[in-house]
């Protein structure tokens, strides 16, 4: 589940197509993105959804010719779920990160490029492109919003698609959903 932290890193990027004319990098200072874990299960109401914070440490956008790139690094996503002791937390983090999930380490790099951009309307696309995640590829589609530097959207992600199992406590009567939603709100220099 924790992995699926890194997607929505990768998914940030595609915001980046909208408007002006010059090559800008993103203001990793002005720039954020979430990852939305949710839980299932036959006992999900003593499980947790989770809220993950996944810093963008680098990237850029061409608003001219559209396209993006994104990078974040995976052992620097935090778990912010606020309904859990500090314990606990700590705990999801370090399964979140651990071989059990992201395996940060091993994979430190996510990595999203564009590689098509689909105009919707005024301010509005879909972006399509690469997510390196848990050193696996994948194509993914990413809902964009915005102008003038300035884009939020989302994605949608299955952890498996990436080579990962979602985590599976008290014998599978509680776990994390495959698919996450990753949110970003993107601001250029």
């Amino acid at each position: 589940m924790r992995s699926l932290f890194r997607l929505s890193v990768c998914l940030a990027a595609s915001f980046l197509l909208a408007s002006a004319a010059i090559s800008r990098t993103i203001d990793t200072a002005k720039s954020s993105m979430t990852v939305r874990v949710y839980k299932a299960g036959v006992f999900s109401a003593f499980g947790h959804n989770h809220e993950v914070a996944s810093p963008i440490v680098a990237g850029s956008f061409d608003e001219e010719k559209p396209a993006v790139e994104l990078r974040v690094d995976a052992r620097q996503l935090r778990v912010l779920d606020k309904d859990v002791s500090a314990k606990d937390r700590a705990e999801i983090q370090e399964t979140m990160l651990g071989p059990k999930v992201l395996d940060s380490e091993k994979f430190p790099e996510i990595l999203f490029r564009s590689s098509h951009v689909e105009r919707l309307g005024d301010g509005k696309w879909v972006v399509e492109g690469s997510l390196t995640l848990h050193g696996q590829t994948r194509l993914i589609r990413v809902q964009v919003e915005g102008q003038g530097g300035h884009y939020r959207g989302w994605a949608q992600l299955k952890q498996k698609d990436f080579g990962m199992t979602p985590v599976v406590v008290a014998g599978g009567t509680v776990k994390v959903k495959d698919e996450v939603r990753v949110e970003f709100d993107v601001r250029g220099k």
